[in-house]
């Protein structure tokens, strides 16, 4: 099978697609022909070794992917050669074919692509967890997203809608705020270009947001927590910007708000069954229409370092997957 694998820490650039010997199952094991694999931002900080997961080398990127099951081990009876799977693993998501252990599976509902299939589980998962576990996002609150266009912001704004909240979407650019007003977005605020933190005010009528959503980090963090209500929450989703921020602790006191952290790939460890709670309802939400992932581009295997070089440049909206099958 080929694959793209990381040899050493660097830039995508570096990344080579190789040749590599077919997996074969071990107990309690599949292996999946991929279809197609989400391209998320961690997987730009892993192949730099700058994430909180480090992998041994050599190893190949990418930790969600569709596909079907084309091996199974002697022990494995939930899962069949031939079923439809979506599954989320720590490596090996850009290769033509992936061993996962049988409890990252689960089965694609019937009539879903491969494309949405591989689009659903960190972005929304994380963005769910974020959302309703930590957060408890109430009927009727609003909600302030930044980086609202990427793939996890617009699985915010749509779980948030899905909540009955009110979403306050800020980005970066006209075009992306489109986006945001697409996926259901009620207040669009460019942060690039005006006072957002006076709009963020007006919009809300003085009142500040209940809940801050905020992958980003760096310059935006501050003024986003000055921004939050009286017993307002603060998610600490990521750093996309680049920059870890610092935030003057008194204004937890003074707001009575409260910074909480997100950490999607450890909660679902610790809580696998609860996670699995959370996949049920996106894909019953899915199948509703309350939810749509935005596939923006596709990339073949051998483009899968430029994939992650637009995702590095936030030349993304929403989300986009490498095709394992499809070389140039």
């Amino acid at each position: 099978m080929k694959a793209v694998v990381c040899e050493a820490w660097g830039l995508p650039d570096t990344l080579k697609v190789k040749e590599l010997q077919d997996p074969q199952p071990g107990p309690g094991q599949v292996v999946i022909e991929v279809q197609a694999a989400g391209v998320n931002f961690p997987d730009v900080l892993i192949v730099q070794g700058k994430y909180q997961f480090k992998p041994e080398l050599p190893f190949v990127p990418g930790s969600e992917v569709s596909g079907v099951i084309r091996a199974i081990a002697v022990d494995v009876t939930t899962f069949k050669v031939g079923d439809k799977v979506i599954a989320f693993t720590s490596t090996g998501g850009f290769g033509q074919q992936l061993l996962a252990p049988v409890q990252a599976l689960i089965p694609m509902p019937p009539g879903m692509d491969f494309d949405t299939a591989a689009a659903i589980t960190l972005t929304y998962g994380t963005s769910y967890h974020a959302i309703v576990d930590r957060a408890k996002l109430k009927n009727g609150e609003n909600m302030l997203i930044l980086g609202a266009a990427g793939g996890v912001g617009l699985a915010a704004i749509e779980i948030g809608k899905a909540l009955g909240a009110r979403i306050i979407a800020c980005a970066s650019s006209e075009e992306k705020l489109a986006v945001c007003r697409q996926h259901g977005a009620d207040v669009l605020i460019n942060y690039s270009r005006e006072d957002w933190r006076e709009a963020v005010k007006a919009a809300t009528g003085g009142k500040g947001v209940d809940v801050v959503y905020d992958p980003v980090g760096g310059d935006y963090a501050e003024p986003a927590f000055r921004s939050i209500a009286w017993g307002g929450r603060y998610l600490v989703v990521g750093f996309a910007n680049g920059e870890i921020p610092k935030l003057p602790l008194n204004l937890t006191l003074l707001k009575g708000a409260s910074l909480v952290g997100v950490f999607w790939g450890e909660f679902t460890k610790r809580d696998p069954k609860g996670n699995m709670g959370n996949m049920r309802q996106l894909l019953q939400w899915l199948q509703e229409g309350k939810i749509k992932p935005r596939i923006s581009a596709r990339y073949a295997l051998n483009d899968a370092p430029q994939a992650l070089n637009d995702m590095a440049a936030r030349r993304v909206t929403g989300k986009i997957v490498v095709l394992p099958q499809k070389q140039r």
